[in-house]
């Protein structure tokens, strides 16, 4: 790939970085990211992916615009209320960078459905708001030896984390940090409990850059790390997290061989 007079301009401030420069913009623009959520974790995702170039980014979700996003979620509008997400984002990231291909796919991601758009893909950034999506895309990215950017949030708090543990060594996956879903009624969601806007917006660029990292093949992955921020104190914390050996799917006799028990919970 040639990069052009114009992707030269727009891309300047990328390609003057002593580890990016063309190369490493080419990399991008051929990259394939699949997003999933287009609300308070997706917007600044797919917009900082967009920016930055990155050529083909699919986006699924299955939610319309509610006046109550828009608090958080800025890659959808006021004139885009009952809107699909999808089609919202993606007018938004065409008109932000008219070079990058945006497919919209609104449906809810499911085991039936997770394969096909996982292929073809370099990386997958998990936007969703609930764990049955998470373990999902935990285990099909594992089967897929996809790297997986996740992050959660909750009031004025963020975790960020990256999973590869397809690769040799101590690269944890979701589950051996989260073995198993809490209570449906522990932790409750963000219409209960409430979110700062802004705290989406901080979370979802350090998963931009994190994303970013790993199509560059840049700086210290997270992957055996848990990322945590808390936005009333402003502080950050790096734990170091490790690979189970009794995880169920990537330990050292997994019972989780396939997505087929994803299938049986549907």
């Amino acid at each position: 790939m040639t990069i052009s007079d114009q992707q030269l301009q727009r891309y300047a401030r990328n390609i003057i970085l002593e580890e990016v420069g063309e190369e490493g913009q080419e990399k991008l623009l051929g990259a394939r990211v699949l997003v999933v959520g287009a609300g308070g974790l997706g917007a600044p995702v797919l917009l900082y992916l967009a920016a930055a170039g990155v050529g083909n980014l699919v986006v699924v979700d299955d939610d319309e615009v509610d006046i109550t996003n828009l608090q958080r979620q800025i890659v959808h509008a006021t004139d885009r209320l009952g809107m699909a997400k999808t089609e919202s984002a993606a007018r938004t990231l065409r008109a932000l960078n008219p070079e990058v291909c945006v497919e919209a796919r609104r449906l809810r991601l499911g085991a039936e459905n997770v394969t096909a758009l996982l292929e073809g893909c370099d990386l997958v950034v998990d936007g969703s708001d609930n764990f049955r999506t998470r373990y999902l895309l935990n285990d099909a990215c594992y089967f897929a030896r996809i790297p997986l950017v996740s992050a959660a949030l909750l009031r004025f708090d963020g975790q960020i984390a990256t999973f590869k543990a397809y690769q040799d060594g101590d690269h944890p996956c979701y589950r051996c940090l989260f073995p198993a879903p809490p209570p449906a009624d522990f932790i409750p969601r963000c219409e209960e409990a409430g979110i700062l806007g802004a705290v989406a917006g901080a979370v979802g660029s350090l998963q931009a850059v994190e994303a970013l990292k790993e199509l560059l093949g840049l700086g210290e992955s997270l992957s055996g790390s848990l990322l945590l921020y808390d936005g009333l104190s402003a502080t950050f914390r790096k734990l170091r997290v490790h690979r189970a050996a009794d995880c169920a799917l990537c330990g050292a006799a997994p019972s989780l061989t396939t997505l087929a028990h994803h299938h049986a919970a549907a």
